[in-house]
């Protein structure tokens, strides 16, 4: 059964001179350890912005970024079949059992110029 929704989505040019700046700071600090699925990019930030879900994420449990989830309790990773997928930490994991569990699914697409994150979380 799904219980809640999330859509969020950037335009590149916002993450591009953030992670021009920071550099591998903002791979691994804010983004989380998302470097391992960017490996030597050329432009990386399309591909930066595209891993960015977390309004998403906080937008499908009806919470928005806050007290019971911070950036630094999402993650996304990939599968070897280049899925995504989410993975929560702390706060996120304890928000998740708290309502009783369940699945998140994680959509990402990207052009030049927009990336978008939809999450779906459904419970059995």
């Amino acid at each position: 059964m799904v219980v809640g929704v999330g859509i969020d989505l950037i335009e590149v040019a916002r993450i591009r001179p953030v992670a021009e700046r920071f550099g591998e700071r903002f791979r691994t600090g804010f983004c989380g350890p998302v470097k391992r699925l960017l490996p030597g990019l050329r432009h990386p930030a399309p591909h930066l912005a595209a891993v960015l879900p977390p309004e998403a994420i906080s937008k499908a449990f009806g919470t928005g970024i806050g007290a019971a989830l911070g950036w630094q309790d999402m993650e996304v990773a990939r599968h070897d079949s280049g899925q995504p997928y989410v993975i929560l930490h702390g706060g996120g994991e304890r928000l998740l059992a708290s309502r009783g569990g369940g699945a998140l699914h994680l959509s990402l697409s990207h052009t030049e110029n927009y990336a978008t994150a939809v999450v779906v979380w459904d419970q059995p």
